[in-house]
């Protein structure tokens, strides 16, 4: 007789099940450990296993828990006033020369991100974050490459960026919901392009179904 899951809702967010996005941001805090020499590379190997084959909360928290900072916790959707938690950002940085960086998926934001495409692209997506303080500044550079910017739509957000022969997209600039982050997007574009865009909250829910 084949078992069927438990159509019950899990009480304890641990046994929620994790997505791509979850695995992959535990498999970059792994990398950040081994470069920082905290695990050596036979470790990094049995953990990045374990991450890209979990498969709930739970699993994904025991392969961080004893790094700075602790586990990485279960995310998911975050209401606006719950956003701001402090505690060790995940990433400061996003670098892309003929190449790509992508920054989404549940992670925390620092006080301040700086992120560099030249010919190349990156993401920055909010959309999961939460955040290490109540501001977060991000400033962006793309040289003959493109840099997206996410956010959702409960987020302020202010865009004071340059085009010089590119764009630096600034229609997502507009209040957020009371309590919620305030992000501020600079920097400049050369033959290239920045897009902060929202996302709106239909949207959310289409990618999850």
């Amino acid at each position: 007789m084949t078992d069927l899951p438990d159509r019950r809702i899990p009480t304890d967010p641990r046994d929620l099940r994790a997505s791509d996005a979850d695995r992959e941001q535990v498999a970059q805090r792994l990398r950040e450990a081994a470069g920082d020499g905290r695990i050596n590379l036979e470790e990094l190997e049995e953990r990045l296993t374990a991450a890209y084959t979990a498969r709930t909360y739970g699993e994904l928290e025991a392969l961080t828990r004893d790094l700075p900072g602790g586990a990485v916790p279960a995310f998911g959707p975050v209401p606006p006033g719950q956003r701001i938690t402090g505690g060790e950002p995940t990433s400061r940085t996003g670098i892309a020369i003929m190449s790509e960086f992508k920054r989404r998926g549940p992670w925390t934001a620092p006080r301040r991100f700086t992120g560099f495409a030249f010919w190349g692209g990156g993401t920055i997506d909010l959309t999961e974050a939460r955040f290490s303080e109540p501001e977060l500044r991000i400033n962006v550079f793309a040289i003959m490459g493109g840099i997206d910017v996410i956010v959702p739509e409960d987020l302020e957000v202010t865009v004071r960026g340059l085009g010089i022969m590119g764009a630096f997209d600034d229609k997502a600039t507009g209040p957020g919901a009371p309590g919620a982050p305030k992000v501020v997007v600079g920097g400049f574009s050369f033959w290239g392009g920045v897009t902060v865009k929202r996302r709106k909250k239909k949207e959310l829910k289409k990618a999850e179904d």
